[in-house]
């Protein structure tokens, strides 16, 4: 790999990093989005997964053991759905379009964000609370095994539920660390990770974390209202970056 191509990578994956350390989520997205535009969507995919593992068993300790086992808990059928869906939509990865992939994703997402900002409020009620987790659970782990990231269903789900914000980022990284170890474990199945792409993917674990300390920094310096801002105004431009890239392909 030349030198150029791979401090981009570095610099795309300390980023990543640091966004997902401010606001919890979306260092798959800009990973994958940043890498795929000078290495192959497959190489790419695979050098956000050990990343993404060990980033989010932080993000989902940070708060304590105690507190990681809490969240499990209350979100069991999320969890579980997710998992299911991600070993499932893996195997696919040669056979569904990724244009299409991409828009699926991005449309939906993009669109509620936008709403939210605009003043509308989706609130999931206790008695939808079950037929919520399993929908958005099973449409969160289908794209996530195709492309590796499945945050911005899973933050519409947090949002709408009115999480406050140290628990959604406890419970994010929970969801995304499990769901992260399906992925590895998917995709060391589907061949994306081998002895020829490895170095690459673990290559960038240092800078993933190292971004993702710094944005810690900020993230414990926000309130609740512009955490929520904040969150939104990513989905939005993540949202719209999986549209573009959709259309393009």
């Amino acid at each position: 790999m030349e030198t150029a191509v791979l401090a981009f990578a570095v610099g795309v994956t300390f980023v990543a990093g640091f966004v997902k350390g401010t606001v919890g989520f979306a260092m798959p997205m800009i990973m994958i989005s940043g890498l795929a535009s000078v290495l192959s969507p497959e190489l790419a995919l695979a050098a956000l997964i050990p990343a993404t593992v060990l980033s989010n068993v932080w993000q989902a300790l940070r708060g304590g053991v105690a507190g990681a086992v809490a969240a499990a808990r209350t979100h069991w059928r999320y969890i579980a759905i997710i998992l299911v869906f991600i070993a499932g939509s893996a195997q696919l990865i040669s056979v569904l379009p990724s244009s299409v992939m991409f828009l699926i994703l991005g449309i939906p997402v993009m669109l509620f964000s936008i709403a939210q900002l605009a003043g509308w409020r989706l609130h999931i009620a206790a008695a939808q609370r079950r037929v919520a987790e399993l929908a958005i659970g099973a449409f969160a782990g289908f794209v996530g095994g195709l492309s590796g990231v499945w945050g911005p269903p899973t933050v519409m789900y947090l949002t709408a539920l009115e999480t406050p914000k140290v628990e959604a980022i406890r419970i994010q990284g929970v969801v995304y660390g499990l769901g992260a170890i399906m992925l590895l474990a998917a995709h060391l199945q589907s061949g994306v990770l081998r002895a020829e792409t490895a170095p690459l993917a673990l290559g960038m674990i240092v800078p993933a974390l190292t971004g993702m300390g710094v944005g810690f920094f900020f993230q414990d310096r926000l309130d609740q209202a512009r955490f929520k801002r904040l969150t939104l105004i990513v989905l939005v431009v993540v949202g719209a970056n999986l549209v573009r890239r959709g259309l393009m392909v």
